[in-house]
């Protein structure tokens, strides 16, 4: 059967499109933190490039797809941050399976790490669309002012901005192997419940988040202090543990695990380092609405403990 040129213009927007498609989830996943809100994102431009009635005349489809992919984010983040409002408890973003994935779609992994989204979550839109299309994708600094519709000084300070937000709340990241060492440790002393070996692990300025979003009992603030979080990993070890199993994944790019009991997932624990001896950031991931994606990607249990 001979295509038509319509079929044909519609098979290349499709052609276009697929191939762009795991960036243009790697800029709405980093923008709004949640697989569904991401995935409903990228359908959305999909729906409005397949009917852009003057499609033939685009002559970088790629640059078209990612600049109203970054603007849809945008408007998207502004309207989540509403809702974010009334979540219970901290808000942490989903965590994605990095494994057989690792750059989910960008050249680099970069604003990938949960601390890092945790840090832009605190950003303006355009902050956040700004560094991550420098950071994670490499975008020149003109092409970003073209997206966001700025100058490229603008463009050069709203990267500037974000940098220095991340800077000022998050030390230099440890290598992967650090990482894994201290959260093995952090492991071992949290299931043992033993106070001193958690606080000699902790920065002095540690915060625990937990969101567990009102669907299982979680602490709706965060924990602070080298001391207070000690205590407070230690006092619920008796029972948080009990006969959880430990499963290493490579989550937003990290070595972190997954908590199954029963065979069913029930956290995800990650961490961040202020050095390569000492943990300031802790997030566990309790809100079961936010493991299902990582658990069914991951696949069935492989028994593993801590190192």
């Amino acid at each position: 059967m001979t295509s038509t040129p319509t079929d044909t213009g519609l098979d290349r927007a499709l052609d276009d499109f697929s191939d762009l498609r795991p960036r243009l989830f790697g800029i709405a996943y980093r923008m709004l933190g949640a697989v569904a809100d991401a995935e409903d994102l990228v359908q959305d431009v999909w729906v409005k490039w397949q009917s852009y009635p003057d499609r033939v005349s685009v002559r970088d489809p790629a640059g078209f797809l990612i600049t109203m992919t970054t603007r849809l984010a945008i408007n998207a983040t502004q309207t989540a941050r509403v809702r974010r409002e009334t979540y219970i408890g901290p808000w942490l973003p989903e965590p994605v399976d990095t494994g057989s994935d690792p750059a989910l779609g960008a050249e680099r992994a970069a604003a990938l790490e949960i601390a890092v989204l945790v840090v832009l979550e605190k950003m303006t839109p355009t902050e956040r669309a700004a560094f991550i299309l420098r950071e994670a994708f490499d975008y020149p600094y003109d092409r970003i002012a073209e997206v966001l519709e700025v100058k490229e000084a603008a463009a050069r300070k709203l990267v500037s901005r974000a940098r220095q937000g991340i800077d000022s709340e998050r030390h230099s990241p440890v290598d992967d192997d650090q990482q894994r060492r201290l959260l093995g440790a952090f492991l071992r002393a949290a299931r043992a419940g033993d106070f001193d070996d958690l606080e000699a692990l902790f920065a002095a300025e540690v915060a625990s988040y937990s969101d567990g979003g009102g669907k299982v009992r979680a602490s709706r603030i965060p924990v602070i202090g080298r001391t207070r979080v000690a205590r407070y990993v230690a006092a619920f070890a008796s029972h948080f543990w009990t006969g959880a199993t430990i499963e290493w994944v490579d989550a937003n790019g990290r070595p972190s695990v997954l908590l199954r009991r029963d065979g069913s997932v029930f956290a995800w624990l990650a961490v961040g380092a202020v050095d390569g001896e000492h943990i300031d950031r802790i997030f566990w991931m309790l809100n079961p609405d936010k493991l299902g994606r990582l658990a069914a990607s991951i696949g069935p249990a492989e028994e593993s403990t801590a190192q």
